[in-house]
């Protein structure tokens, strides 16, 4: 099964990557959807994407973005034909320990529009920020760490598109974010953005390939 929104995301993004990358890219997705909407385990899944991405390397850098959507979708579409507790269970813990190092941040961006979703609320970056990640309290300091570069400028929100690039292009490289720090903050700087708004995301972007299927990916979601 695959949910509306993850196949919208899916579309959206490959819009622009065929944009940047063109060659073959339509049965590259038709690939990728199949693995998605199949009845395979959850783990046999990551395997048959992983697979997709070892013969397509120019798609290498969205491959952790792709494993989010697949466990979104998981969230979404294919846990309502397991087990009600199903994400209580051994066998879900142990996935969990499988796959601790996969995936990136825009998880939980697409987990927080979820619950926008679900509470009829507008995203916004102190809400995801303060009330999703909790990044204020004691104990939630790892999300605190690596979103740390986010919490510090968030006065770009007042700012403009080519500001957010600008400071994106001078993160420290050891930073956890920032790779999705552009696409992240461009998506709260105008979640339901004009044309025009889109067209300047990408002249500011900092790596076009990766910043505008990300940044798509989470209009679509929302």
């Amino acid at each position: 099964m695959i949910d509306p929104k993850i196949k919208k995301a899916i579309d959206a993004a490959f819009r622009y990557i065929k944009l940047v990358n063109p060659n073959n890219i339509e049965p590259i997705k038709g690939e990728i959807l199949t693995v998605f909407d199949s009845e395979l385990k959850f783990l046999q899944k990551v395997k048959a994407l992983d697979e997709v991405f070892n013969s397509n390397p120019k798609l290498e850098n969205l491959r952790e973005v792709f494993f989010d959507l697949l466990l979104v979708n998981f969230f979404s579409a294919d846990v309502k034909k397991l087990d009600e507790d199903y994400l209580d269970s051994p066998e879900w813990e142990k996935i969990e320990e499988q796959t601790l190092d996969r995936g990136t941040e825009m998880l939980n961006v697409l987990l927080y529009l979820n619950e926008c979703e679900d509470e009829d609320i507008d995203p916004e970056l102190n809400d995801y920020l303060t009330e999703f990640l909790l990044v204020d309290e004691d104990e939630f300091q790892d999300e605190h760490r690596i979103y740390e570069p986010i919490i510090a400028n968030q006065i770009l929100m007042d700012s403009g598109i080519e500001e957010i690039g600008n400071v994106a292009r001078k993160l420290p490289e050891d930073e956890e974010i920032k790779e999705l720090f552009y696409p992240v903050m461009c998506f709260f700087y105008d979640t339901n953005p004009s044309q025009e708004t889109k067209d300047l995301c990408a002249e500011n972007a900092v790596d076009l390939e990766f910043d505008m299927p990300v940044l798509a990916i989470m209009l679509n979601f929302n």
